[in-house]
């Protein structure tokens, strides 16, 4: 017998009488009673808080302010279905001349090793959803967001949000998921204490977090 079969087993032998599952109370709140300004303000409160850039524009204004934060950067990293109009800002698209960024696209059918991924100055992503009341913002694995290892490898990550994604509470934000998605939590930037209470940023994600929130 293999260890598998073993563990079901004993599952099997412990249900064997079918015992009644406890209903699980379900009382906590599940929408939030703020309008979109006070989430808007919320969130950046929590962002802030967690140690992230938080930047609010219009979403007009997004190629231009990403093109600004960007400015220094020589080589990001993009999922495959990022809005090209986001990235119409920068000097160059996969350029190699001094002062152009060059773009790399992960996707199916090119998938960045760990180590590109880690060559590279920034990754700039989509998000899903983002909840106000506890600065956590949500990606799914959806075209704009890519695969979870790009959002981990590199050491800066900016997230570009819209404000019409915000939402107040976590049940809210757990509605509009696909519970079988790969998905990626992001409460600031990667950080620890575990070490004689020494915050350490960097450790198991992006040291960086800048955030665009697009109104």
């Amino acid at each position: 017998m293999s260890a598998r079969d073993d563990v079901m087993s004993r599952i099997k032998s412990a249900l064997r009488d079918s015992p009644i599952a406890p209903e699980i109370p379900r009382n906590y709140s599940r929408t939030s009673t703020m309008n979109d300004e006070q989430r808007l303000e919320q969130l950046v409160d929590r962002l802030i808080d967690y140690k992230a850039n938080v930047f609010v524009v219009a979403a007009g204004q997004a190629p231009v302010k990403l093109a600004e934060l960007l400015a220094g950067s020589s080589s990001i990293v993009v999922p495959h279905g990022l809005p090209d109009s986001w990235l119409s800002g920068l000097p160059s698209i996969g350029g190699n001349d001094a002062g152009t960024v060059a773009v790399q696209v992960d996707s199916p059918e090119r998938r960045l090793t760990v180590e590109e991924l880690d060559a590279v100055d920034a990754v700039v992503t989509a998000a899903a959803v983002a909840v106000a009341e506890t600065g956590t913002i949500m990606l799914d694995g959806s075209p704009s967001q890519g695969r979870r290892i790009i959002s981990l490898v590199p050491d800066r990550h900016i997230c570009l949000l819209q404000a019409r994604d915000i939402v107040g509470l976590l049940p809210e934000a757990i509605a509009r998921l696909d519970a079988t998605a790969p998905q990626t939590w992001i409460s600031g930037p990667s950080a620890t204490s575990d070490i004689e209470l020494e915050r350490v940023e960097g450790v198991h994600g992006p040291r960086t977090l800048d955030v665009l929130i697009l109104t």
